[in-house]
């Protein structure tokens, strides 16, 4: 092999394992590392990372030697582009003949740092009918219900533990009629606890076939509003664990959850802190085929929520107003909240008619 074709071959293989090193932080899915701390905190910024990335390639064409690995980082980042390009250019569908308007409204009020005058005059502007308060403890919520006197606003709030942001309160409009309220919270001693399957015979348990207790709500709790006016249609308002390094495995949880609220066929919307993004592959497995976060349904799921005291193009989408089956993405916008770490979300989805 005379040198010449001994550099083509160094070459192309330097390229393809420089290719592979900025690939894994990128789609860690592909490589199974999606659970791997820091992978799923990177993957919420994946839009912004494709833009590093791409600004990298190109600084090294300037270098001969650099040329054909940063040819095949610019593929990679493009195909990333065309892939997150839907999210920025989706159009809404029209709604169905008869379908009915719902506003949905979610304010992460960071334990009661939010101003809850300004949370108030928001509601009050935008008179949402439902209204999300992840991290809004009972006297965080009643402070918000004192802005919004005369307009008839019914609230409920779940609180996991003594930490603030264990605390999920909702505001329903009295528009919606007369709802129930159904709060879910978790019994740590449930989740994942080894127990033993029975014998059909003794009715005793066998400890050698021990079994796992599935996690069926949520670490923070959440709450259900079903009833009044909405007939068939649920609206949950939910928070999500964070993707803290050593809880991983509890976020995933959490979205399990979603995803058993997505797949059965019950007209739902969840409006909360999801504490995930469409780039999570957890997410996109949890909404599966009938649900849709509505900011990228709509071509605003670049309009970032989190964290709110960075520029726009620094902030990434973790609050969400996820559609269900029956339900049909209209529009999406983000306030500014002061005093809280997340942007409001205000959206509006149209539910079909019952048949």
């Amino acid at each position: 092999m005379d040198n010449e074709t001994a550099w083509r071959v160094r070459s192309v293989v330097l390229s393809t394992l420089f290719l592979l090193v900025v690939a894994v932080p990128l789609y860690p899915e592909l490589f199974g590392l999606d659970e791997v701390t820091p992978f799923p905190q990177l993957v919420a910024f994946r839009p912004q990372l494709l833009a590093v990335v791409l600004l990298l390639a190109l600084v090294m064409l300037v270098r001969r030697n650099w040329r054909l690995a940063s040819a095949l980082v610019v593929l990679l980042v493009l195909t990333g582009a065309v892939l997150t390009a839907p999210r920025a250019i989706s159009d809404p569908n029209p709604p169905q003949p008869g379908s009915r308007a719902l506003t949905v409204m979610v304010a992460n009020v960071l334990g009661g740092g939010a101003d809850p005058e300004q949370v108030g005059k928001l509601i009050r502007s935008q008179r949402p009918d439902l209204v999300s308060l992840p991290e809004a403890q009972v006297n965080v919520r009643e402070r918000i219900q004192e802005e919004l006197k005369g307009l008839g606003y019914n609230g409920y709030t779940v609180q996991a533990n003594s930490a603030p942001e264990s605390a999920t309160s909702v505001l329903v409009s009295a528009s919606l009629g007369k709802v129930e309220f159904t709060a879910d919270t978790l019994d740590p001693g449930r989740v994942n606890a080894s127990v033993g399957s029975t014998e059909p015979e003794t009715g005793k348990p066998e400890p050698d076939k021990a079994g796992v207790v599935q996690q069926t709500t949520t670490r923070f709790g959440h709450i259900v509003v079903t009833g009044g006016t909405l007939g068939k249609l649920r609206l949950i308002a939910y928070h999500g664990y964070p993707p803290l390094p050593s809880e991983v495995t509890t976020w995933k949880q959490d979205l399990v959850v979603l995803r058993k609220w997505c797949s059965s066929g019950v007209p739902t919307v969840v409006a909360g802190d999801f504490n995930a993004t469409t780039d999570h592959a957890d997410f996109r497995d949890a909404l599966g085929k009938d649900c849709r976060s509505v900011g990228p349904a709509v071509g605003e799921g670049l309009q970032g929520t989190w964290p709110a005291d960075r520029p726009a193009f620094a902030r990434t989408q973790i609050d969400h107003v996820v559609a269900g089956v029956g339900v049909e993405p209209s529009r999406f916008k983000t306030y500014e909240l002061d005093g809280s770490d997340h942007r409001a979300v205000v959206a509006t989805v149209a539910v079909a008619k019952a048949g």
